[in-house]
């Protein structure tokens, strides 16, 4: 850990845990309050925060100024659905649209390059689930979101993506851990009860997983909300109820880093989506999460549920419900991750007019095809 990092109080330690959203597009008074108060480790950008690009990156600049440890600056860019950028570049296509193509490492040069301009240091994607031929027809929204058709599509044109991703400078985070590819629903309305066999999510979901993480290019992974009842992992509550993946200790502990071998950064998916606000309080999710081995908690919306979340956990380490190695422990990695963080491009609008006509060629190109 970097002497700063070594130097932070229980509070600020606390808060380096903590990806957090921030209410609109620029720095006002409450979003100044709630950065003083969490000192969150990493800040996660939606469409909200951005309005053009000279404003993007200003509030990039502001962010890293205010926050006395570098903070990540991330952002969902996929493309198609998941495309924050749509005020400040042409529509990218999605990951599915890719396939045709066989290669997704124009997708990627051209998305490092925009969040580099703009100030964004890591991109939560790409997504690993395998959405095959079966699945295609599941309402879980990721039909057009993953890469491929098969494990072998999805692991490879991943590895393409997020080598060149970050060759080019900004982190990639593989998604969403164990596999979502079989679930029915959207994760964002309900927990996912994902019917398959234990075979099928060591030998089909999985894959991509083992494949990127034997590789050695993943630096973090993003847990899903998410329950696997036919799966012997699976846990459950003490009140009886399906524990989601990302607050279970066999899934994170046990079967990512256990089995799997991955020694980096997990943080959750949004903390404040149905799969869980409809089953735990925001507070008592933190708690679990951190307890079953993940590192950097999202909530990336309301400015109470990350108070919340954050007071619930420094509220159980000053209890040792959670033991304080336990939080440095995540800590190292958090810090870790942080040194392979890359410096914003000057910036150039031009440049950014250059590639959204790139983009909008690339996609015409696709379309084509």
């Amino acid at each position: 850990m970097t002497d700063k990092v070594r130097s932070l109080t229980i509070e600020e330690t606390i808060g380096q845990l903590f990806v957090i959203g921030l209410p609109g597009p620029d720095i006002d008074s409450e979003t100044q309050d709630i950065l003083e108060e969490i000192s969150p480790g990493g800040i996660c950008l939606f469409a909200r925060n951005i309005r053009n690009a000279d404003q993007t990156r200003d509030l990039t600049n502001r962010l890293r100024s205010i926050l006395e440890v570098l903070p990540v600056i991330a952002i969902d860019q996929e493309g198609g659905l998941v495309d924050r950028l749509r005020r400040v570049l042409s529509p990218m296509p999605a990951a599915e649209k890719i396939r045709t193509l066989g290669d997704a490492s124009l997708l990627s040069r051209l998305v490092s390059q925009a969040l580099l301009a703009l100030g964004i240091n890591m991109d939560f994607a790409p997504v690993v689930d395998v959405v095959d031929e079966q699945r295609m027809g599941f309402s879980n929204g990721l039909a057009s979101r993953a890469f491929g058709r098969s494990k072998e599509e999805a692991a490879d044109m991943a590895a393409e993506f997020l080598s060149v991703l970050q060759a080019n400078g900004v982190l990639g985070c593989v998604k969403h851990f164990p596999g979502l590819g079989a679930s029915q629903v959207d994760s964002h309305e309900e927990l996912p009860s994902v019917d398959i066999s234990e075979d099928e999510l060591r030998l089909t979901d999985l894959h991509p997983y083992r494949r990127l993480i034997s590789s050695g290019i993943v630096h973090a992974v993003m847990v899903a909300h998410a329950a696997f009842p036919p799966v012997s992992l699976q846990e459950y509550d003490q009140n009886g109820k399906l524990l989601p993946s990302s607050l279970s200790y066999n899934f994170v502990t046990n079967l990512l880093r256990g089995d799997l071998g991955f020694n980096g950064l997990v943080v959750t998916d949004d903390l404040e989506m149905g799969a869980i606000v409809n089953n735990y309080g925001i507070g008592d999710a933190c708690v679990r999460a951190i307890a079953a081995g993940v590192d950097m908690l999202a909530i990336c919306s309301d400015p109470g549920a990350i108070r919340e979340g954050y007071r619930s956990l420094l509220r159980a380490v000053n209890a040792g419900l959670i033991d304080l190695d336990r939080i440095h422990l995540s800590l190292e990695r958090v810090a870790k991750l942080k040194g392979r963080l890359s410096n914003p491009l000057p910036f150039d609008r031009s440049g950014l007019e250059s590639l959204a006509a790139e983009i909008t060629e690339f996609t015409e190109r696709l379309n084509r095809s």
